[in-house]
């Protein structure tokens, strides 16, 4: 007979060094505040960036998606669950980035791995950069290409890498956004030295769409990189759209070889069409209403200015994406713990997410949040944290 002691006992080490993972059971949907265990806390940690997972009017549309197309698409999308409102998704995508076709897949690490896997194999190389998000790392690994780490945003350290590097497919594989830190890649020069070095250069810029450039077009600007510069550009849904599921967007050569490649793409159940009708109008409202980044951005800018003031050392993060390293996981999570008392939610970030001695506080802003709501996350941290030397 099997035994679980051995499970049993990894599961308790985990515990006794502060990095047992809870589930925590939300009693209501998404949105600047939520309800859980009873109490209503402001909402610090969701990457619903744009406040749009809430928003009336995508509401209606997945309820008439729902009227119209029923609740699962039944099938793949090579068998018979490819749908007339999942093309209409794809082509209204492809516009958003302006290149020539999208494809979707039913989450950004479906998409991830699914990519990487079917652009290398044996004999082929990949390069990313250590901070990426795991389903990039795992798409490396799982490849069966040669897989090289380069230094965070160290565009020199990659260079010489890719220099020594010989013989088949080079794939450079970055974030656009980094999720945890909050930075954006180098692309200006990522750009360069993937093209001297004949590599390939796909970005994942999940947390960048909606929240950076004009109409909300993300770290690759259209105007300035094209498909030549960045030829596999990735965009999950489930963040600032404030849907679900993934795409990726590139030349008609590389969308159909996905399609015939792509095991991740291949083998899943559609996206329900119910979804992707919503996310047609999320997308909509991404691109119209571009009061929702300007007042994200002056949050932004309100928190750090605030948090100077009562002496948090910050990362250097532009983003909603603001992280308080505090060190080890027991600081984060009695930190979490300590804000949650005073109505506050904000996510307590421990290794293998981060590396080692970097475990934080991850605070996020939406749209939605109101400056009174920074000013009292603000006087939550001076309470919680005071003037503790952190070490960024």
């Amino acid at each position: 007979m099997t035994s679980f002691d051995d499970m049993q006992a990894q599961l308790d080490a985990l515990r006794e060094q502060q990095m047992y993972r809870h589930r925590r059971l939300l009693e209501a949907g998404q949105g600047r505040e939520v309800q859980l265990d009873g109490r209503r806390l402001l909402n610090f940690c969701s990457n619903d960036y744009l406040g749009l997972a809430a928003d009336e009017r995508v509401r209606a549309a997945f309820k008439a998606g729902i009227d119209r197309w029923g609740a699962g698409s039944g099938a793949s999308h090579l068998v018979c669950g490819h749908m007339s409102v999942h093309h209409d998704l794809e082509g209204a995508l492809a516009e958003f980035t302006q290149r020539p076709r999208a494809l979707l897949f039913s989450s950004g690490y479906a998409a991830n791995v699914g990519v990487i896997n079917a652009l290398t194999g044996l004999g082929d190389r990949v390069f990313e950069d250590r901070l990426n998000h795991a389903s990039l790392l795992d798409g490396g690994w799982l490849s069966r290409a040669q897989f090289h780490w380069f230094r965070h945003r160290d565009t020199a350290h990659l260079a010489g890498k890719l220099a020594a590097a010989e013989g088949g497919r080079k794939l450079v594989v970055t974030d656009g956004t980094f999720s945890m830190d909050g930075d954006l890649c180098e692309l200006s020069e990522l750009v360069p030295v993937a093209a001297e070095h004949g590599a390939w250069l796909m970005v994942d810029d999940a947390h960048g769409f909606g929240v950076h450039g004009k109409r909300g077009c993300g770290v690759v600007d259209p105007d300035r990189f094209g498909t030549a510069d960045v030829p596999v550009l990735i965009g999950t849904l489930g963040k600032a759209f404030g849907t679900a599921g993934a795409f990726v967007a590139g030349e008609d050569v590389l969308i159909e070889t996905l399609i015939q490649r792509a095991r991740n793409y291949i083998y899943t159940t559609a996206l329900p069409p119910a979804v992707a009708a919503a996310t047609l109008t999320s997308l909509q409202i991404l691109i119209k209403e571009e009061w929702r980044r300007e007042h994200l951005a002056a949050l932004v800018a309100r928190f750090r200015t605030g948090a100077s003031e009562i002496g948090l050392t910050l990362m250097e993060s532009a983003t909603p994406i603001q992280p308080i390293v505090l060190g080890e996981p027991g600081q984060a999570v009695a930190a979490s713990a300590a804000l949650e008392e005073r109505g506050l939610l904000v996510g307590a970030i421990r290794p293998p997410t981060v590396p080692k001695g970097t475990s934080r506080l991850r605070v996020t802003f939406a749209a939605t949040h109101t400056e009174d709501d920074v000013d009292r996350l603000l006087s939550g941290l001076a309470i919680v944290l005071g003037n503790r030397d952190q070490q960024p």
